[in-house]
């Protein structure tokens, strides 16, 4: 699995769990739509071997390349094909190039090396510039939706998109903030949504004050709903079609999704759920699938991780819509 030397601090979430569940076999086509540091590719490669491909995708090129040369090294170097982008368009380019996925996976977190790195700004345990981009060609960073978004707007995304029930407080803690100096680093923003939250009574929550407002921002920033939707709405449509008309999906192709918070897993439950309900798709385990208890030990990241599955089948109307 991963090499702690290569990689130093990064360990992919469940990966026993997606081996078991995606079933590789040899020759066959796994596709990772989030490489990060190529964790669940590089395991996924040992099995599919020197006969399969490997397709790595990523919005972040340092650590596409870095993927690339771990998975090159399991499963040699022609059997790796990398795209640069948004996991939304990569269906369209998999078409494009005539690649059809046996296996898919998008693994909805961060790698190590993101949340790591102050300069992302993606987390408030070291200051850092307030960027939160998952990619530098991506237009807007986290600084510049704090400096203009008005009260109302600010609070409804972080009510939306943070699920904060003080919401509203803190979007009038950063106008007010914002007026006499700007919020240009994680720790400044950090310290103003903890000032607008009550100091909650009883046991102390393991959650930062702060997280849900960090999450909220991050996710408006990456338009991580956004494109988890048009990824999904690409599997609905690559089921519904006959092999003729969409060449991304392979018959019985394995998807998996792993997500981090509510909002993502309920997108996958309710596109998951209508594939099984029109006959084009089962589930290959009900339910989603969670880290056990020494995974989380030994990775804290992955107690919110939660995988779930399914496996297109052919449906006597796929290509008639």
């Amino acid at each position: 699995m991963s090499d702690a030397s290569e990689q130093p601090g990064h360990v992919p979430v469940l990966p026993a769990e997606v081996l078991e569940l995606l079933v590789p076999a040899a020759g066959e086509t796994y596709v990772d739509c989030t490489a990060g540091l190529g964790g669940h590719a590089a395991a996924v490669g040992e099995l599919v071997g020197p006969s399969g491909r490997v397709v790595l995708n990523d919005l972040d090129p340092g650590n596409l390349a870095r993927a690339v040369v771990r998975v090159r090294g399991v499963i040699g170097e022609d059997r790796v094909v990398a795209v640069e982008g948004n996991f939304a368009d990569l269906p369209r380019e998999l078409g494009r190039r005539g690649i059809r996925a046996d296996m898919v996976l998008a693994d909805l977190g961060f790698a190590s090396s993101q949340m790591d790195d102050p300069g992302r700004g993606l987390s408030f345990r070291n200051d850092g510039p307030l960027d939160m981009r998952m990619g530098p060609s991506l237009p807007i960073t986290a600084a510049e939706l704090v400096a203009t978004l008005p009260e109302g707007d600010m609070a409804h995304l972080i009510r939306e998109f943070g699920e904060e029930k003080h919401a509203r407080a803190v979007a009038r803690k950063v106008v007010a903030a914002r007026q006499d100096s700007p919020i240009e680093t994680t720790r400044q923003l950090a310290e103003i949504v903890r000032s607008a939250i009550p100091r909650a009574r009883g046991p102390v929550s393991r959650i930062d004050p702060a997280t849900r407002t960090f999450q909220a921002f991050r996710i408006a920033v990456n338009d991580e709903l956004g494109s988890l939707d048009r990824f999904l709405a690409a599997v609905t449509r690559g089921a519904a079609s006959a092999p003729s008309e969409d060449g991304w999906l392979a018959p019985g192709a394995r998807v998996a999704v792993i997500a981090f918070h509510s909002l993502e897993d309920r997108a996958v439950k309710r596109a998951f759920g209508d594939l099984v309900s029109r006959g084009l798709g089962e589930h290959v385990r009900r339910g989603i699938v969670q880290a056990g208890e020494d995974e989380v030990g030994r990775n804290p990241r992955a107690r919110s991780a939660k995988l779930r599955v399914v496996r297109l089948v052919a449906s006597e109307g796929a290509g008639a819509g």
